[in-house]
């Protein structure tokens, strides 16, 4: 018999980790709790339990995964043959991405939670655990970054989108699709990624935040406008379509761009932000001609995540153009 691959879990709460309380579910599980609810798993790896946190998804921090990053690298460098995040699933699209940049070593990373409390009829936690288990034991998994794991499918953490409230099925990769599913107790590989570029983990995020701005039809400017005098050191635009703001918010947009960095997004689950094809007043060339970077095919969360991640490396100006551009970049 082959010996077992050895996998550390860390565990940060999330509603797989919650049960009922006097007004509703709140986490009160551990790691090693969710590890003794799944018989099965001790028959397919050795894991090795940090109870990291105990946190809903939604209260996790940007410091939290600077240090998450740091175990999985130092206990993968150690022998681990992979790792498993266990989240709450509102924060998912974005700490998989944060760890997909932050975690240098190419052994399996996979991150899961729950749709479904531990409580509730049909939990889809001990399933969820039992797939990310597989899949961060597998050689397969090897060299694709940080990967994704809800209702036995495989995303890959770039694409990786929350696309319902409540579905055990509620993870999606719009324009992408999955990169495989875990059938039969395996890995089976059905895409291609190629691994995101590794970023340096800064010691501090805490003096970079960035603002997130969704623009809606007949926005009127004054947010915008405010954001300067609010202490954001970055802003990233939630814009329409292929990247397109109301021509009315260009000159304020134009001034936000010249005192700090502004990217712009698309609230468009599925396609990129385009480069050169419209060219209106308030489209993707006439804001790019006043500085404003293009966040590619990158959802407007975590092209937050990756402009506060640069500017803690105190890059300004052409340096977060050129890595934006090498970071929103299509990969397949």
């Amino acid at each position: 018999m082959m010996a077992l691959p050895r996998i550390l879990l860390v565990g940060t709460g999330g509603t797989i980790t919650m049960t009922p309380g006097a007004a509703g579910i709140v986490p009160t599980l551990s790691g090693e709790d969710l590890v003794r609810a799944v018989p099965e798993l001790a028959r397919r790896a050795n894991l090795e339990v940090v109870s990291f946190s105990a946190k809903p998804g939604a209260s996790l921090t940007l410091e939290d995964l600077i240090g998450i990053a740091d175990l999985v690298d130092r206990r993968l460098c150690d022998g681990c043959a992979g790792a498993v995040v266990v989240q709450g699933t509102d924060t998912i699209e974005e700490s998989a991405y944060v760890l997909d940049l932050l975690v240098a070593s190419d052994r399996p990373v996979v991150v899961t939670g729950a749709m479904r409390g531990a409580a509730m009829a049909g939990a889809d936690g001990p399933a969820n655990l039992l797939a990310a288990v597989i899949v961060a034991g597998s050689e397969t998994a090897v060299a694709l970054g940080t990967l994704v794991v809800l209702n036995d499918e495989v995303h890959a953490a770039r694409s990786a989108r929350k696309m319902h409230t409540a579905s055990p099925s509620a993870f999606a990769s719009p324009g992408a699709g999955p990169l495989g599913a875990v059938v039969e107790g395996a890995f089976v590989r059905t895409g291609r990624i190629e691994r995101t570029p590794v970023l340096a983990r800064p010691a501090s995020v805490a003096e970079w935040p960035v603002a997130l701005a969704a623009i809606a039809l007949g926005d009127d400017g004054r947010l915008v406008r405010a954001l300067p005098s609010l202490g954001y050191r970055g802003v990233v635009l939630e814009a329409m379509g292929a990247g397109h703001v109301p021509a009315a918010l260009v000159p304020d947009i134009a001034s936000l761009a010249a005192a700090v960095p502004v990217v712009l997004a698309t609230r468009v689950p599925a396609g990129r932000v385009f480069a050169r094809t419209y060219a209106f007043a308030g489209s993707e060339t006439d804001l790019a001609a006043r500085g404003v970077v293009g966040a590619g095919d990158l959802a407007p969360v975590k092209a937050v995540q990756l402009l506060r991640l640069l500017l803690a490396q105190a890059l300004q100006g052409a340096p977060i153009t050129d890595q934006f551009a090498r970071y929103a970049e299509a990969r397949a």
